[in-house]
């Protein structure tokens, strides 16, 4: 059966009613059609653009389909309704079209310098063998790659490139050539530099970027995803390393306490921004709410970008339509204005995923 929703559509201001038939939304209207919203506020699903439904809780890969599922239903019982899912030692892409959960859009495993990642995670290669492992991974996900670019050197004490200028470089367009886009983790100011300017799509965390990167990034279009909820966490990370590597250690805490004026830099430049929470090993699923509550107070994004970050268009980027013509039947419903109090977002009062009312 067909299904009637009346709400005040987001970003716009005004009363809409929309028909839900089967996973396609139409504005034209359907007789008989059961009204399942009937006032509040109605976004197009929020969206997770950087987690891990591959990695278990404590950071061990997945061992099953059945845990990637019930990751994906504590996403989904807090309103999100896309994820990508931004490197995963576990293939599962029998759940790219599973029903009951979000839109995914997926990144192989991790491509990684050797014994400088996490364990078991990532496939580990020298130089001279990243273009080609990035093209094999690329075929894993489904659009995208995910690249390590920087992580301790324990040589050294303190965050490292994982490769030369020259690999990422060609390493990114390896990933092009095979129509994937290309996602970067990067901590370190030197390991952002290198992969800004070798042209990859989206960077990931970005604690070094700086003001010349930044505008690099705007004028090429380069998303960053800042995961703050992830950056909250360098206290701990720093607290366990500064024995061992106390100059890692204070590098980590420097960087987590610049980060806000670096996503607010990158706010006001112009750099497409999109709320990821890097949920798998140490961070829960279900805290996009959370994230987007920290792009405000913290970064000082407006509620109607962050909302717009977590909603329309992320799923735009991720080529995932929301509420139009022909888009897809994934919604959020809120009962009062987000744009007035974001953390209503917490609390959406109904979720319809692909044209089925899960509350």
């Amino acid at each position: 059966m067909a299904l009637h929703v009346r709400g005040v559509l987001l970003p716009d201001d005004e009363v809409r009613d929309l028909w839900l038939v089967g996973d396609r939304v139409t504005f034209d209207p359907v007789p008989g059609a059961e009204t399942v919203v009937d006032g509040g506020f109605v976004l197009p699903g929020l969206t997770d653009a950087h987690c891990h439904l591959g990695i278990a809780r404590g950071g061990a890969p997945i061992t099953s389909l059945d845990q990637a599922r019930a990751a994906a239903h504590v996403d989904v019982d807090a309103g999100v309704l896309a994820i990508r899912d931004a490197g995963s030692p576990y293939p599962y892409p029998e759940l790219d079209d599973d029903p009951g959960l979000p839109r995914l859009a997926r990144a192989g495993r991790h491509v990684a310098p050797p014994r400088r990642y996490l364990r078991d995670i990532g496939v580990e290669v020298d130089a001279p063998q990243v273009a080609a492992t990035v093209a094999a991974q690329a075929t894993a996900g489904n659009g995208w790659v995910k690249l390590v670019g920087d992580w301790i050197d324990r040589g050294t004490g303190d965050l490292a490139p994982a490769w030369d200028a020259d690999t990422m470089t060609a390493a990114v367009a390896a990933a092009h050539a095979a129509g994937a886009r290309a996602a970067v983790h990067t901590f370190s100011e030197a390991g952002a530099e290198i992969m800004v300017r070798a042209g990859v799509d989206s960077v990931e965390h970005g604690t070094g970027l700086s003001l010349d990167l930044i505008d690099l990034m705007a004028r090429q279009g380069t998303a960053l995803v800042p995961t703050m909820i992830n950056i909250r966490t360098f206290g701990g990370i720093a607290e366990q390393a500064r024995a061992k590597f106390p100059g890692y250690a204070d590098h980590m805490l420097a960087l987590r306490d610049r980060f806000p004026e670096v996503v607010r830099s990158a706010y006001e430049a112009g750099v497409p921004i999109f709320v990821g929470t890097d949920a798998g090993g140490g961070i829960d699923h279900g805290l996009a709410a959370e994230e987007m509550l920290l792009l405000h107070s913290q970064a000082g994004m407006p509620a109607v970008d962050v909302l717009a970050a977590a909603s329309w268009r992320a799923r735009e980027w991720l080529g995932f339509p929301g509420l139009v013509e022909g888009g897809l039947a994934d919604l959020t419903v809120y009962p009062t204005d987000p744009r007035r109090d974001l953390s209503v977002v917490r609390t959406p009062s109904r979720i319809v995923l692909r044209g089925r009312v899960l509350r």
